[in-house]
């Protein structure tokens, strides 16, 4: 696995989703988060790797060519349409990515074999889960391994693919050690702020939240978070 593959996993491995959403916040990259509803087959699983899309249309042949041109660390991301009312992963798509050493997948769709799948233990996000299989098979579209839909963000090999409890975030691979470095910076100001309230010392205290409220008298047009920025609090981004 080179430094593509193990940088970001490394980073991340202290970081959340949230935090690095934070950090895209404050760096103006546009946050792109997948739909809530994306979440865990089995929760306490991570994964960060470069996004290796596949356009599903009804037949797995499209997740071998995809694994088959994949480097291990990357995650297998599959758009399905956000359909629900079929799975398009099992098991023996995911153990088949885990043999291919990929770091797991982000299913736009449904997943089947729930109990296989906590057994592979391969990190899958997806919508839910159904027993039904796909029923049609559609033609595979033009650059069905070239990108890939997350409910409104197209991704592709250039970004990369975050998750944890919190959900899924997908963040430009080009811009990941800026985005981890600022991270990091939230991350520690938060847990800083953290350990003062429990020794006693309240968030709003910390946060100079009286003076806050009284500049915001004085000028409506200030914001909650022009002033975390000027105190260098961390709670919003």
């Amino acid at each position: 696995m080179d430094a593509r593959h193990t940088a970001p996993a490394a980073r991340f491995a202290a970081l959340s989703t949230a935090h690095v959403a934070d950090a895209c916040l404050r760096a103006g990259v546009t946050v792109r988060c997948a739909p809530a509803a994306v979440g865990p087959v089995l929760t306490g699983r991570r994964l960060a790797g470069p996004v290796r899309p596949a356009q599903h249309v009804g037949s797995v042949d499209v997740f071998l060519e995809a694994i088959d041109r994949a480097a291990p660390g990357d995650v297998l991301v599959v758009d399905d349409g956000g359909h629900t009312d079929r799975a398009c992963v099992g098991d023996l798509v995911v153990l088949e990515a885990r043999a291919a050493g990929l770091a797991g997948l982000v299913v736009w769709g449904a997943h089947r074999d729930t109990a296989d799948l906590v057994a592979v233990g391969l990190p899958v996000f997806s919508l839910g889960v159904t027993p039904a299989g796909p029923r049609d098979l559609g033609p595979r579209p033009a650059g069905a391994l070239d990108a890939a839909r997350v409910g409104p963000w197209t991704v592709g090999p250039d970004d990369l693919a975050l998750a944890d409890d919190d959900g899924v975030l997908f963040v430009p691979a080009a811009r990941a050690g800026e985005l981890f470095d600022l991270a990091e910076s939230i991350r520690d100001t938060e847990r800083r702020q953290a350990d003062r309230v429990r020794a006693g010392e309240s968030l709003r205290t910390q946060l100079g939240f009286g003076a806050y409220l009284t500049a915001r008298a004085a000028d409506p047009a200030v914001t909650f978070r022009a002033h975390l920025r000027a105190v260098g609090g961390a709670i919003e981004e």
